[in-house]
């Protein structure tokens, strides 16, 4: 890892699979960055206990002890830039983030949503996709904007969905790969390789300068 690496401030609510999955890359080498704080609006999200496991600082900022979601926003802000936070991952985190503070994290935001967008965005994707009765889902990772799960995409996994699913089967099969593709992103911003242009994501030295979509094997 380089002398400084990207500093990644991680937003969670729940059990932090993801949270776990950006861990395990980073110690693995796999991703050039480091976890300089965890963020919970939840006291009890297992993600925090993940985090300290792992030395790294966790924090539960009660949204009901203040007067207003931008307050407590302003908070939470304020903790990520002290500590020199580049890149901001929502690792399920259940709170819809304001225009005040998108705004102040311009295009610094990820997200990862388990469906592939702009399908079935908001809560319980997978339960849409199979309700709707669509043959492939999967997950997508994106830059967050003012709407909910509709900023930029930057890579994307389709998964198919088989004769038996249901919501937990196919749940499980589309977690596989966001732990696959999340920190991928994450890498390819710390490498400085994501490139905004209205709503595509370039993605620069990608084969043939196309704009990428990926479909990662989950091999290897």
């Amino acid at each position: 890892m380089g002398s400084n690496p990207l500093k990644l401030g991680v937003l969670v609510s729940g059990r932090g699979s993801n949270l776990q999955a950006i861990i395990d890359a980073i110690e693995r080498g796999d991703l050039e960055a480091q976890i300089a704080v965890v963020i919970s609006d939840k006291e009890q999200a297992y993600a925090l206990e993940r985090a300290r496991k792992h030395g790294i600082e966790a924090l539960f900022i009660d949204p009901r002890a203040y007067k207003s979601r931008e307050e407590h926003e302003k908070v939470v802000g304020d903790y990520l830039e002290e500590r020199g936070v580049g890149l901001i991952c929502l690792a399920g985190y259940m709170r819809i983030l304001s225009p005040y503070f998108v705004k102040r994290f311009q295009w610094r935001i990820m997200n990862i949503h388990p469906a592939l967008l702009p399908s079935f965005p908001g809560l319980h994707g997978q339960k849409q996709a199979l309700d709707y009765g669509v043959k492939i889902s999967g997950c997508t990772v994106h830059f967050v904007d003012e709407e909910t799960d509709h900023g930029p995409i930057i890579i994307q996994a389709a998964v198919p969905v088989l004769e038996d699913d249901d919501e937990d089967t196919l749940s499980a099969r589309i977690l596989e790969y966001e732990h696959k593709i999340y920190p991928r992103a994450i890498q390819l911003f710390a490498q400085g390789r994501l490139e905004i242009q209205g709503r595509r994501v370039r993605v620069k030295g990608a084969p043939g300068n196309t704009w990428a979509v990926v479909n990662p094997p989950l091999e290897g």
